[in-house]
């Protein structure tokens, strides 16, 4: 029997019709891929309508926790950290761990890009955490009332998070698909992408505008936003697992304190352990089709110096300093970080 075609409901084709004229009145951008600026912020056309639903549909859990983040600013480390700390007493950190066989981004999706994910696992309070690569006022309404909900955030130094982002899109399915290959030598394509973000004209960028929405936000509540330095964490990152347990609900007892739990957890979101596990140089993410092992390239801050000119350096270090001023913000890590 032919497979008949499905059957588009008139609310469907409404919302079709309605998505293609907004789509049609945003200021475009055609870089590695194809993205629009929609509420100030720059996203690719692949997700903008799992954005616009969730923000008029999407009604959050006062025991929600959310991992937020730029793209390729240590999103894949924070949700395994997360994962492996808020589900502890349900799976054992050594063996059988979830982890172990499946890459992050499969445990705990992306609220605009599965958002047909979402309703079964925001439900389950013994997992209760849902990632998003939006800024924070692109957040459902629900969300930004922060009315219970909890915000976890990890940031990273600009030129870091462009190198990381820069190899990442390479291998972006939707870059072939959009036709946004090119045949200009590489050095001038990666020159082309640094101006972009410096422009500010990159998945979920202005970068410095989306870093400095959630530490302000931080700042109003302490309580209910965690911001993190990429650099930070990977100096300490005992220490911020402690400190993510403790703000998550769920601090370390006396008795895990003394069976080592914490540094399990470190041991088994490390790098180097993710990395080297199966399912992450050989598989595969259903809903982005991108190779798991694109997910771990190096992981250690600074890689930014042996790609980046002396010229390309300071253009960003001055962007970065005229969009902090007045902010009390730096980036990187500080010497008071495990005070």
């Amino acid at each position: 029997m032919e497979n008949l075609p499905a059957v588009i409901t008139e609310e469907e084709e409404e919302a079709n019709t309605k998505f293609k004229k907004l789509i049609s009145t945003l200021p475009k951008e055609k870089g590695t891929t194809v993205l629009c600026q929609y509420q100030g912020f720059w996203y690719p056309l692949s997700v903008l309508r799992g954005i616009l639903y969730v923000q008029e549909n999407f009604n959050s859990c006062p025991t929600d926790i959310f991992l937020c983040s730029a793209p390729k600013t240590g999103t894949t480390w924070l949700k395994a950290l997360s994962f492996a700390i808020s589900t502890r007493d349900r799976f054992d950190i050594e063996n059988n761990n979830p982890l172990l066989t499946n890459v992050p981004h499969v445990l705990i999706p992306f609220l605009e890009s599965d958002p047909a994910k979402i309703p079964s696992i925001n439900r389950d309070t013994h997992i209760p955490l849902i990632a998003t690569h939006l800024p924070f006022s692109a957040l459902p309404k629900s969300v930004k009332s922060l009315d219970g909900t909890k915000i976890i955030y990890v940031c990273r130094e600009p030129k870091d998070t462009f190198i990381s982002l820069w190899h990442f899109m390479q291998n972006w399915p939707m870059r072939l698909k959009q036709g946004t290959t090119t045949t200009e030598p590489i050095s001038t394509y990666f020159e082309k992408e640094f101006e972009l973000f410096c422009e500010g004209k990159t998945m979920g960028g202005p970068y410095w505008d989306h870093v400095l929405e959630y530490w302000k936000k931080s700042l109003e509540k302490p309580e209910s936003v965690l911001f993190l330095k990429y650099e930070e964490l990977t100096k300490d990152t005992l220490f911020y697992v402690r400190k993510m347990a403790e703000f998550m609900g769920k601090p370390f007892s006396r008795d895990e304190e003394e069976q080592g739990v914490p540094e399990k957890i470190v041991k088994l979101c490390s790098f180097e352990n993710l990395s080297n596990l199966e399912v992450n140089k050989s598989g595969k993410h259903d809903t982005f089709e991108i190779d798991n092992k694109n997910y771990f390239r190096k992981g250690k801050p600074g890689d930014w110096k042996n790609h980046l000119t002396s010229n390309m350096i300071d253009i960003m270090d001055n962007i970065t300093k005229e969009k902090l001023s007045g902010s009390s913000f730096c980036f990187g890590a500080s010497s008071t970080a495990n005070i």
